[in-house]
């Protein structure tokens, strides 16, 4: 006997929709499995095989073949067991596999017959709705995070003679232990939304913001009211976060390079319904999303150690899953102490900073990865952290020169701002003036955000840090006494044409936040500033610092 039922597989970040075909034949008795089967899917012949017999079932010896289609897919995890012992079972006539049309089964099998979770429940049940799928089976565990899609039916199954009864039994419409997704899935995007509905989802004190306790406004335990000092540290964080510009603080150890970097996500403005279902699903691939709330209603920030090797930055493995770039993708990426991460490290920022993505090219297949993120790093000056201060450096020239050589020229183009931490003075420290909190400097960046919204309507680009050429000849011109400064500055700075870009994508942010049409002479000058320290401690002595190995 033939039957054929659905499962789902992963490439990259995406969904697959596979079928599971079995056929049960007089012969030779065996257990073949073909398809482009990873390890891990071949070894489910002897885990269906052996949950099967502990579950009670038994089967007369005949050949049984198992077909993964389409042939051609590498298929990789183990939530295909699921599908594989439904449609064995259809095989030998003992589930109705016909009614099983317009669902998918996700989930692995234990020996003793117990379904359990898998990673990348969020990818495979959208995928399922795109497909035109109406109900998913998954794991009891996985029940909750496959709610978070509405618009399908999810059924929980612990055992595997659970999921006989629930298909043979007739339960389709819906028991104690099926949920519906329409009933406790998100809404698909802001515009569905009522106009006085909270920016996180739903409207505060209404039924509606009963029903989804995990979409809530951003709540943090820091502040940058906490951190004493670095005005100048401060507004450039600012103008960053505003128009989404990669960010390098350099200067001493204990300056709160670090400290403000770890605020950042608390100016940044709340993520869309779109942007947490983008963040959802890669941490879904990688095991990450909490149980209690399997969904991530905040930005990420991702701190990777400088001993990070570069796999564990863009993604890969055996069965190719997300890296750090990817995990930090619509929030922020900070490199802490940024020249002791390894150069090939550092250079492997260079493609992901201008594409937003992450291509891995493998025999089984091809990869993409989304790294839409905002690059903070931080760095000391040299290996002992006070350098230009010859008076407490004790750095020889060549050590600066290997330790600052680490940041090559290409990647310091690629950031648009780079700030100085200057110590803090005893009387920031001990004075009782103030600061401004996060939810101040947070409004600011929020307006520029919407600026930067109708300006870019009906485009792809979000950001000010994302224009092209012609963006930058449209939005970012110059009167003619600005030109002429620039000009100068240009060629007796010897700029690149990627700085030059650069820095009228920070002064158009500036002008922004001063609520300027025009980009006038101070937008650009500060710009320009936060470009000088690249000849402060990238060019010492009139030498331009080069990387020696």
């Amino acid at each position: 006997m033939f039957s054929k039922v659905c499962g789902i597989g992963l490439l990259g970040v995406e969904g697959c929709l596979v079928h599971v075909e079995a056929d049960v034949q007089e012969g030779l008795p065996g257990f073949v499995m073909v398809g482009a089967l990873a390890p891990e899917v071949r070894e489910a012949q002897d885990r269906v095989r052996t949950a099967l017999k502990n579950a009670g079932f038994r089967f007369p010896p005949k050949k049984v073949t198992v077909n993964l289609s389409p042939a051609d897919v590498h298929k990789s995890g183990t939530g295909f067991d699921l599908p594989i012992a439904a449609a064995v079972l259809g095989a030998h006539g003992a589930l109705d596999w016909e009614r099983l049309a317009d669902s998918v089964l996700i989930g692995e099998l234990g020996l003793d017959g117990v379904v359990k979770p898998v990673r990348g429940i969020l990818p495979m049940v959208i995928e399922a709705k795109n497909c035109g799928k109406k109900v998913c089976y998954l794991p009891e565990e996985n029940v909750r995070e496959g709610q978070m899609i509405p618009g399908l039916r999810i059924v929980g199954v612990g055992q595997i003679g659970d999921l006989i009864e629930k298909v043979n039994g007739g339960n389709r419409s819906g028991g104690d232990e099926d949920v519906c997704g329409e009933k406790a899935g998100i809404c698909p995007d802001d515009t569905d939304m009522p106009a006085d509905t909270d920016r996180a989802g739903a409207k505060e004190g209404s039924p509606q913001s009963a029903a989804f306790p995990y979409i809530s406004r951003d709540v943090y335990d820091i502040d940058y009211k906490d951190v004493r000092g670095q005005g100048l540290m401060k507004r450039a964080t600012e103008v960053a976060v505003a128009g989404r510009h990669n960010l390098l603080y350099i200067g001493p150890a204990g300056t709160g390079k670090t400290m403000i970097a770890e605020r950042i996500p608390t100016i940044m403005p709340s993520c869309t319904m779109e942007e947490m279902l983008e963040i959802s699903k890669i941490y879904s691939i990688c095991g990450m999303l909490p149980k209690e709330q399997p969904f991530m209603t905040r930005r990420p920030f991702r701190s990777p150690h400088h001993s990070a090797t570069a796999q564990a930055l863009t993604g890969g493995g055996k069965a190719p899953a997300p890296g750090e770039m990817s995990l930090a993708s619509g929030g922020v990426l900070f490199l802490d102490e940024l020249p002791e991460f390894s150069k090939n490290a550092i250079e492997l920022l260079r493609q992901p900073l201008e594409s937003h993505k992450i291509v891995l090219s493998r025999v089984s297949g091809r990869y993409e990865f989304p790294a839409d993120f905002m690059l903070v790093a931080a760095a000391n000056p040299c290996p002992c952290g006070h350098f230009p201060d010859r008076n407490r450096c004790r750095c020889s020239e060549e050590q600066i020169r290997r330790y600052l050589g680490k940041i090559s020229k290409p990647i310091l183009d690629r950031i648009d701002i780079c700030t100085e931490a200057a110590p803090v003075e005893f009387g920031d420290l001990r004075g009782r003036r103030e600061e401004e909190s996060s939810g101040q400097i947070r409004q600011r960046v929020e307006r520029v955000r919407e600026i930067q919204k109708e300006r870019f309507a009906g485009r792809r680009i979000r950001f000010n840090s994302q224009m092209t050429g012609e963006d930058i000849r449209r939005f970012c011109g110059l009167n003619r006494e600005e030109e002429a400064f620039f000009r100068d500055v240009y060629q007796r700075k010897g700029m690149s044409a990627r700085a030059y870009s650069k820095i009228l994508k920070v002064a158009r942010t500036i002008a922004d936040l001063d609520g300027a049409e025009q980009i006038g002479h101070a937008h650009l000058c500060e710009a320009i500033g936060y470009r000088s320290l690249e000849e402060k401690y990238w060019q010492s002595s009139g030498s331009e610092v080069t990387h020696r190995e």
